[in-house]
C-alpha cells in the first residue's frame, strides 16, 4: 500500500530531521525530489565511516527512495528556474539554516502566496518564533538546552544525551505527519498550508511527563540510569551474567514479582504494597531485589518472570536484538545495493503489509535527468 502516489515532494534538507520527513512520504509512495549543493551534496554525505554507495550510512538511512537534483541556489538564474518548478510539486519540505530559504526569495510567504495549494513543511533547530529563532543548532545542542541532557544518564553521573538521535528523527516524523494532515485539509479546502517544526518543540514534547511533574510538586527530575526514578520496581537489576530489565510497574505486577523473587509477603507489607510506598522506600526495596536477581541468570529470571506474567528484558547488544527471531519476524529492513548492511524500513504497515520498500539512496551525479535546468547548474536525478 502507498497512499502517496501521484504526490510530488521537493525537498530542501540537510542531515537528519528534513530528511527523516522526505523519507516517511517516499516510502508512503510520493515521488520525493531532493535539492543538494553541486560540490558535495547534503553534508549527512560526508558523515562517516562507515560508506555505502559512496555515502555515509547516516545518508544511506535518511534518504532512500529519493531524486537527487544539483543546484547552486547562490546561483540566481538556477532559483528562478527551480521557481518555475515549484507549481508541479504538492509538498515542500526544508529545514536549512532559518532565514537562508527567505534569502533566496523560497521563503514559505512568498512561495505559498504563489503556490497556494503547497503543503510548505518548515523545520528548524529553536523553532519560528522566539528569541532563538533565528538560532541554529545540531541534536546534541538542542538536547542540552532543552533539559533533555538533565533527566538522562544515572543519578550519581553527570547529565547524559540520549544515545540516537531522538529529536531530529522525532522533528522528522512530526513533518510528515504535518505534510499528512496538510494534504488531508487539501482535499477537503483545495488550500494548502504551512506545517512548522523544531527540535526543541519535539524535546519539550518528549519532556510532557517529566514538566508537569515538576510543575506540580517544584522538585526537579531525579535521574534513573534504567527506568523510572518514581515508579517502583522499574528499573535494571544486575543478574549473575549481566542486566535484565524487570517491570512490576503497578500493585499487581509486584505482587507478581514479589513471589517469583520468594517473597510473597512483600505484596502485604505497609511500606511496600501501594506504588507511593514502594517510591518512598525505593533505596531499600531495590537493594533486596538486587541482592536476589545476582544469584541467577537472565535466562532463568526471564524464564520464571515471564511464566508469572511479569514484563522483563535482558539488555541486549545491538548484535542480540538483531539476531532475535522476533526482530526477524518483523520484515522491518531492507538491505543497501551492493551491500548486505541492513536499514531500517519504515515502522509502520498496513493492514499487515508493509509499504514497498524504498529504493536506495540516491547518488549524488547519476545522470537520470527528466527536467531541463539552467547552464551551470547541471542537473542529476536518480
Amino acid at each position: 500500500m502507498q497512499p502517496l502516489t501521484g504526490m510530488r515532494v521537493l525537498e530542501f534538507s540537510l542531515n537528519i530531521a528534513g530528511p527523516q520527513a522526505g523519507q516517511i512520504l517516499a516510502m508512503l509512495g510520493a515521488e520525493v525530489v531532493k535539492v543538494e549543493r553541486p560540490q558535495g551534496g547534503d553534508d549527512c554525505r560526508a558523515w562517516g565511516p562507515p560508506f555505502a554507495r559512496g555515502s555515509s550510512m547516516m545518508f544511506n538511512t535518511m534518504n532512500r527512495g529519493k531524486k537527487s537534483i544539483r543546484l547552486d541556489l547562490k546561483d540566481a538564474e538556477a532559483v528562478a528556474w527551480l521557481k518555475s518548478q515549484i507549481g508541479q510539486y504538492d509538498v515542500l519540505i526544508e529545514n536549512m539554516r532559518p532565514g537562508a530559504m527567505e534569502a533566496i526569495g523560497l521563503g514559505a510567504a512568498a512561495i505559498r502566496s504563489a503556490h497556494p495549494r503547497l503543503v510548505y513543511c518548515s523545520l528548524s533547530a529553536f523553532g519560528a518564533r522566539g528569541p532563538l529563532r533565528s538560532k541554529p543548532g545540531y541534536e546534541e545542542v538542542v538536547q542540552a538546552f532543552s533539559g533533555l541532557f538533565s533527566v538522562n544518564g544515572d543519578e550519581s553521573a553527570p547529565p547524559a544525551r540520549v544515545g540516537t538521535s531522538i529529536l531530529d528523527l522525532g522533528t522528522g516524523v512530526w513533518g510528515a505527519l504535518g505534510c499528512l494532515a496538510g494534504l488531508m485539509e487539501r482535499s477537503r479546502t483545495g488550500e494548502g498550508c504551512l506545517v512548522e517544526g523544531s527540535l526543541l518543540e519535539t524535546a519539550l514534547g518528549w519532556l510532557t511527563v517529566p514538566i508537569a511533574t515538576f510543575a506540580a510538586s517544584g522538585e526537579l527530575p531525579r535521574r534513573s540510569r534504567s527506568g523510572s526514578a518514581k515508579v517502583v520496581v522499574y528499573r535494571c537489576f544486575e543478574a549473575s551474567d549481566g542486566e535484565i530489565m524487570i517491570a512490576g510497574a503497578n500493585d499487581r505486577l509486584f505482587a507478581k514479582l514479589a513471589k517469583v523473587l520468594g517473597h510473597p509477603e512483600w505484596a502485604a507489607d505497609e511500606r511496600f504494597r501501594n506504588a507511593v510506598g514502594r517510591s518512598t522506600h525505593r533505596e531499600m526495596l531495590n537493594a533486596k531485589i538486587d541482592a536476589i536477581v545476582r544469584t541467577a541468570t537472565r535466562a532463568e529470571w526471564t524464564a520464571r518472570l515471564e511464566a508469572a506474567g511479569v514484563p522483563c528484558a535482558p539488555v541486549n547488544s545491538l548484535q542480540d536484538v538483531l539476531d532475535h527471531p522476533q526482530v526477524d519476524g518483523l520484515d522491518i529492513f531492507d538491505t543497501v545495493e551492493d551491500s548486505s548492511t541492513r536499514l531500517v524500513r519504515l515502522p509502520l504497515s498496513f493492514d499487515g503489509a508493509r509499504p514497498v520498500a524504498a529504493r536506495p539512496a540516491p547518488r549524488l551525479g547519476d545522470d537520470d535527468v527528466d527536467m531541463r535546468v539552467p547552464a551551470g547548474n547541471t542537473g542529476q536525478m536518480e
